[in-house]
């Protein structure tokens, strides 16, 4: 049997950094699908490479557009950035990162500074 793709112990960590879902405009419309059932979505598509339109809808998960959608409100939300940071504190706790191989270059930091307040540019 296959390992699922969000296993109970990792969905009881990430389900509290979720937002909660938008208020509803008003009767009528599709229910939401459950936050889980999206991020199920979300993991099958990053892990197979396979397009959002895709993803097979026998899975339970919404159409590839749903889960995109989702995706796309978690990032707005600051939620995979709250998520990395969770599983990367776990994985040191247990020994699990050996930082003296970490590197940390210009592309991924921001470079703080510049501009006119540290004077003009040298010709």
């Amino acid at each position: 049997m296959a390992k699922p793709l969000l296993p109970d112990s990792l969905w009881s960590r990430i389900e509290p950094m979720l937002p909660p879902p938008p208020l509803r405009k008003g009767p009528g419309g599709r229910p939401r699908v459950p936050d889980r059932a999206c991020l199920t979505g979300i993991l099958f598509v990053l892990k197979t490479g396979i397009p959002w339109e895709d993803l097979p809808r026998e899975m339970g998960c919404g159409c590839g557009m749903t889960c995109w959608r989702r995706m796309h409100e978690w990032s707005q939300a600051g939620v995979w950035g709250s998520v990395l940071a969770m599983l990367l504190r776990e994985l040191d706790e247990r020994g699990g990162i050996d930082w003296s191989r970490a590197l940390v270059d210009s592309s991924s930091l921001r470079a703080v500074g510049g501009g006119e307040k540290h004077g003009p540019e040298p010709d």
